[in-house]
């Protein structure tokens, strides 16, 4: 296929993204907004299911995006340098994806055109965020790990895995 037929993310690096560009790779997934702990033995990120005070676990986006890092001190704004070295992004991250030399998932947006593939596909934090941050003290935290925020759901690694359950559902 030539060059000019390819998407941007398959020819462009992060670092040669438009703005634009850049902020249509977040497939909206919402998980880079649950709350992470930090192991201080290890290192190692683990997930929670508290949602960021600013995530709608409905719809899986930012309420305040434009100012998000004002009023969440903790907000990490990704960028083509940090995505490459950011620990906790989850595998279904395009950012990650894309720093990596990979493609994105068939449930991408971009990819599939319709915003709610990546619900369907069960990538989404719709209907998995146990409360928001608002209601959890920080030493409540760890009666809310979760591990699939760091897993690529069954349904969502292929297209043919995802028909194959439809058909399924129908009969």
């Amino acid at each position: 296929m030539p060059a000019e037929k390819l998407p941007f993310w398959r020819v462009k690096s992060l670092e040669q993204m438009t703005q634009r560009e850049w902020e249509s790779l977040c497939d909206g997934c919402g998980r880079c907004c649950l709350n992470k702990l930090e192991d201080e033995d290890t290192g190692a990120t683990v997930f929670t299911s508290v949602g960021c005070k600013l995530l709608d676990g409905e719809t899986c986006r930012c309420t305040d995006y434009k100012n998000r890092r004002r009023k969440v001190r903790d907000c990490v704004k990704l960028t083509p340098r940090n995505v490459k070295r950011i620990p906790w992004l989850p595998p279904t991250c395009a950012y990650r994806l894309v720093a990596q030399g990979r493609d994105l998932y068939w449930w991408h947006p971009l990819v599939s055109g319709d915003p709610d593939t990546v619900h369907l596909a069960g990538v989404s934090v719709r209907g998995r965020v146990a409360a928001s941050e608002r209601d959890v003290p920080d030493e409540r935290l760890e009666d809310f790990i979760v591990s699939w925020p760091g897993r690529v759901p069954k349904r969502a690694r292929s297209r043919a895995a995802s028909n194959a359950k439809e058909r399924a559902k129908k009969r």
